[in-house]
């Protein structure tokens, strides 16, 4: 079988094919009646800046979805945090990006939220090791974009070995429940020996301590069992059963520093969210959070006319004319026409990102991990 999982292909995309019907009957129509009018298109989520922040991100394969276009784009700058106004802009040949709009829609829609959802948990704890384990809550074809997004985002890695090969990076995690059951109740001690004689001694010594046993007991087994070399444990107590998880986590703690075990870390996991990390950051080391990232919402952008053939035009409840979006020194939004000038204390925020087909715009996830951190405090995320 040449495509067993039904994926869409990367030649779809690049094609056009990849599209709502609708822009491909637009096309037929507009080439029967010999037109193909110069315009400027622009992407937006909300018209007017509404305080509430959101980080942009899927600029990379806007990029490559637009290369060799006959198309001029500008963008912000991935990481950048916006709510408000123009994301993205798209001169051109209406033609020639027209079937392009859904893949367009798709690379910044879904992204940016899964970035957004993982800024909300990062800042939770700031000083904590927040790692991303949703990939299996999507479709496997997506799991570098959620890996990336939550990279972009600061947190400090992800579970999901094949989006590591695509991103660079090594994939973490220790052991998960069915390597427990394996060996069987009564013989968690032999797994993690087993686990620490098997793997390379860069990975960390993270025992699971929740299987059979309460979390205290199976915690100081791990810490009996492999002494020094314990790094930490991961406590990931179902919902059903974990009662208060703060206390039990305090619990943990208290047990492990009272027989001298204080440099064993504790590593939680299991349906967190920024509430319940920002509840248990002060008691634990580290954190696994997954559908938290994953059930995110998608930004809902929409790709919009505004200037055809030179003259305004927008559809009704849309603002006309091409415009420019601004950073004002107080950490705003500020939204204008491309022709006016901006506000006295505004940066703008719309950068090249394609002139006449050419990629003009490098992409380095380490600058845009930063750019997203340094935003979220210019804009006071979370806090308005």
């Amino acid at each position: 079988m040449t495509n067993p999982f039904g994926i869409v292909s990367s030649e779809a995309i690049l094609e056009g094919t990849a599209t709502d019907a609708y822009f491909e009957r637009t096309r037929t129509t507009l080439e029967h009646a010999g037109k193909d009018p110069h315009v400027v298109a622009e992407v937006t989520a909300d018209q007017f800046p509404t305080d509430s922040f959101e980080v942009f991100t899927g600029v990379k394969d806007v990029a490559a979805l637009f290369e060799g276009r006959d198309v001029d784009v500008d963008a912000l700058p991935d990481g950048r945090l916006f709510d408000g106004g123009p994301v993205l802009r798209v001169e051109g040949p209406y033609l020639e990006f027209a079937e392009l709009e859904t893949s367009l829609l798709g690379f910044l829609s879904q992204p940016s939220g899964f970035a957004t959802a993982a800024l909300e948990a990062r800042l939770a704890a700031p000083d904590a090791t927040v790692l991303s384990f949703g990939a299996r809550h999507v479709h496997p074809s997506i799991t570098a974009t959620v890996e990336r997004a939550a990279l972009l985002a600061g947190l400090d890695g992800f579970s999901h070995v094949a989006a590591g090969e695509i991103l660079g990076r090594e994939a973490g995690g220790t052991m998960p429940h069915a390597l427990m059951f394996c060996f069987g109740e009564g013989n968690q001690a032999d797994a993690w020996r087993a686990f620490d004689e098997a793997v390379p001694d860069e990975t960390p010594r993270i025992a699971l301590a929740d299987t059979f046993w309460d979390e205290k007991s199976e915690s100081l087994l791990a810490a009996e069992t492999l002494g020094e070399d314990l790094d930490g444990v991961r406590i990931d107590t179902t919902g059903s059963r974990r009662g208060d998880f703060r206390h039990i986590i305090r619990e943990v703690r208290w047990e492990l520093d009272a027989r001298g075990h204080e440099d064993v870390e504790i590593f939680c996991s299991g349906g967190l969210g920024p509430g319940n990390i920002r509840e248990l950051r002060d008691v634990a080391d580290g954190f696994g959070v997954g559908s938290h990232i994953t059930e995110a919402d998608s930004v809902d952008f929409s790709l919009d006319i505004v200037s055809i053939g030179g003259e305004t035009i927008s559809k009704r409840g849309k603002l006309s004319g091409v415009k420019e979006v601004y950073r004002t020194a107080d950490g705003g939004h500020h939204v204008a026409l491309a022709d006016r000038d901006g506000p006295d204390d505004g940066e703008s925020l719309l950068e090249p990102l394609i002139r006449d087909g050419e990629v003009v715009r490098e992409f380095d996830l380490a600058v845009a991990s930063e750019r997203c951190l340094e935003d979220a405090n210019a804009v006071g995320f979370g806090m308005r």
